[in-house]
């Protein structure tokens, strides 16, 4: 069962020094929205592909992993904005049909989006690019063949 890799206290400090926290800072997100918005974006980054293996194969969740006793901050950060973009309304099912859209119209203002040149983030289940680019370092790299020796 996933656990939340930030809890609200660190989350709090973390967005104490970030800009443009409203959507956490606002009263009607306390109390379980956050916790909420916490645990679906833990979820939403387990279900990555990462590299190297779980510290402990029985943990919760994906991190620790390759033998590292603690979370990367990394982690815990990409969590933290993770859930920020969640309390911002971002859904990424919605996110993620919006990338199906060709061309949209509305009077003289047209939309057309190629879904073959997805958001990286989007494309995998990640609403805040910010959040993404503090994950990517760790994950697996499943364009190039990898060869283990056994």
């Amino acid at each position: 069962m996933t656990v939340a890799y930030a809890t609200e206290e660190e989350a709090q400090d973390y967005f104490d020094g970030r800009l443009n926290t409203d959507a956490w800072d606002d009263t009607s997100a306390s109390g379980g929205d956050r916790a909420k918005a916490l645990l679906t974006a833990s979820r939403a980054i387990d279900r990555l592909n990462f590299i190297s293996q779980q510290t402990d194969e029985d943990q919760d969740n994906q991190f620790p992993r390759g033998g590292a006793e603690e979370i990367p901050d990394n982690i815990v950060i990409a969590c933290c904005e993770e859930t920020l973009s969640l309390l911002e309304g971002r859904d990424p099912v919605m996110e993620e049909e919006s990338l199906r859209i060709v061309s949209q119209t509305y009077a003289n203002v047209k939309s057309a989006f190629d879904p073959s040149v997805a958001a990286e983030h989007i494309f995998n289940g990640i609403t805040s690019p910010i959040a993404w680019r503090y994950i990517k370092p760790y994950i697996r790299n499943t364009t190039s063949p990898e060869i283990e020796r056994v």
